[in-house]
């Protein structure tokens, strides 16, 4: 049986391995085509795939395990579980690829894309542009096709031109910027804040009106300091839920850098 494949990151050592870990393969399958197979690699090759030992392999499987998006059996394997809900609650420390993790997995539909002028309430983080490319995206569960959120992402036109639209019905934003496009993405700072509905939120995420939802602004930089992309994000209150953990303490399980470990940035 041939086993699904999960993309590849590089390991920041500052980070927990098993989180960084966790959220990569859980962006992959949150991402992957109803194509793909639902059997996993075992432990070992999936270790050997992320470079730690299997002991920080195992915690981050158990972490998508009680999660409910995987399923152990003894002797036969790990494997995704097709229908699994989405939109659950995400911990973010850090990591590109949580970012990537809480914006996968569900239906995408893309409602428009353009040129348009800079929102003046992102005009601070577009300080040298009068224009931005624009995609509107409208995010949804992939059984019932309830809306769960819509996406306006405000791009960089020369980013902009090297992105083909079709990837953002599959991917994320994020996704596309750091594996298609090739951006050095240093940094992401993310907002997130309590709006009432307005009547087209209402509308796209069919909610009542002045109903509450959660306001995201998300920001990504290049290494130069310059930003590549400001998206905002209206999630529905009663689906969504975000969660910051800060650590002070370091990883408990921490593996030493494999020779075939790529450098950590």
């Amino acid at each position: 049986m041939t086993s699904f494949a999960p993309d590849s990151i590089v390991l920041n050592r500052k980070l927990p391995l098993w989180y960084q870990v966790s959220q990569s393969l859980r962006a992959s399958i949150l991402g992957r085509s109803p194509r793909d197979p639902l059997r996993l690699p075992t432990e070992e090759r999936l270790a050997e795939h992320y470079g730690v030992s299997v002991l920080t392999m195992r915690q981050a499987l158990k972490e998508l395990e009680d999660e409910g998006l995987i399923t152990r059996h003894r002797r036969r394997g790990t494997f995704i579980e097709p229908d699994v809900r989405r939109g659950a609650p995400v911990r973010l420390l850090g990591s590109v690829d949580a970012i990537v993790a809480q914006q996968s997995g569900m239906a995408t539909r893309l409602l428009g894309h353009g040129r348009a002028p800079v929102p003046a309430e992102l005009a601070e983080h577009f300080p040298d542009l009068a224009e931005v490319a624009t995609y509107h995206r409208l995010r949804g569960d992939e059984k019932t096709g309830e809306p769960t959120n819509h996406a306006r992402n405000y791009v960089r036109p020369e980013t902009a031109a090297r992105i083909d639209p079709d990837d953002l019905v599959r991917w994320p934003m994020t996704k596309v910027l750091r594996d298609v496009v090739g951006a050095d993405i240093a940094r992401i700072t993310d907002t997130v804040e309590a709006r009432l509905a307005d009547p087209e939120t209402a509308r796209l995420l069919r909610v009542p009106l002045l109903s509450p939802i959660l306001h995201y602004t998300g920001v990504t930089y290049d290494g130069d300091g310059r930003v590549l992309d400001a998206a905002v994000i209206h999630y529905r209150g009663d689906r969504f839920s975000f969660t910051v953990t800060l650590d002070a303490t370091p990883d408990p399980t921490p593996d030493p850098a494999p020779d075939s470990a790529p450098e950590a940035t």
